[in-house]
């Protein structure tokens, strides 16, 4: 399957980098590029990609309000979700930016992006992160993760009014996958949540994805901050 990517910055040397770099790679197609936040929502409305590339920093609409507009639209969700009844298509946002402050950090986060990526990163890992968040799994590296989610669950309810909805319960699901949430929560990939709990890498992933399911999360940023919001890990942990 192609991982149908847009690219949104406002420095065309940018686009034109990343374009020419996932030209070469086999599975990625770059179908669209926008130098505004507008453009990116309008791209992403038209084209429907399964991720968009996203700089912070550009005229008008920057692009944490276009990475809010995009994954809280219509279509919002972000890889193709199958159930029962119908296919949802999913369009996942990373923010791809030079500036690593804090606000940045909380602003992505909360306005839905599946990731935050700085530009001095290798193009290699720019790539991978692509891939990564195609499939709706984790992007962001364990140690960030639990550095990031502890200080977002740190701030006030006020602070964050686009956190994953206070209202959403974790009592629907299984003992096993709150063992499973608790362990994503606290910033373990697959592969050390199988040596956690003794089970195949095959089966966390499948752990995973039920709750991806069940808790109606995004991704699995999201399902950090639930398991902080429900406590199942403590923001001091």
């Amino acid at each position: 399957m192609t991982v149908r990517v847009v690219l949104a910055d406002d420095q065309p040397l940018v686009r034109t980098a990343l374009r020419l770099v996932i030209a070469d790679e086999a599975g990625l197609e770059v179908v669209g590029e926008a130098g505004t936040g507008a453009e990116a929502v309008a791209l992403a409305e038209k084209e429907r990609p399964d991720v968009v590339v996203m700089d912070i920093r550009m005229p008008g609409m920057d692009g944490i309000e276009a990475t809010r507009l995009i994954t809280r639209g219509p279509d919002a969700g972000h890889v193709t979700r199958v159930d029962a009844t119908h296919v949802t298509h999913v369009t996942h946002v990373i923010v791809l930016t030079t500036f690593d402050d804090d606000d940045c950090l909380y602003g992505a986060l909360r306005a839905g992006a599946a990731g935050f990526l700085v530009k001095d990163m290798a193009l290699e890992d720019i790539l991978d992160a692509i891939r990564v968040v195609a499939t709706g799994d984790g992007l962001l590296a364990p140690s960030v993760t639990r550095r990031l989610i502890r200080d977002f669950a740190d701030r006030p309810a006020s602070a964050t009014p686009d956190a994953a909805p206070s209202a959403r319960t974790v009592g629907g699901i299984t003992g096993r996958e709150r063992e499973v949430l608790a362990l994503v929560g606290a910033g373990l990939s697959n592969t050390e949540i199988a040596e956690r709990l003794s089970i195949s890498v095959a089966t966390a992933k499948t752990y995973v994805s039920r709750l991806l399911t069940k808790l109606d999360a995004r991704d699995r940023v999201r399902l950090v901050i639930i398991a902080y919001e429900s406590g199942l890990v403590a923001s001091g942990r």
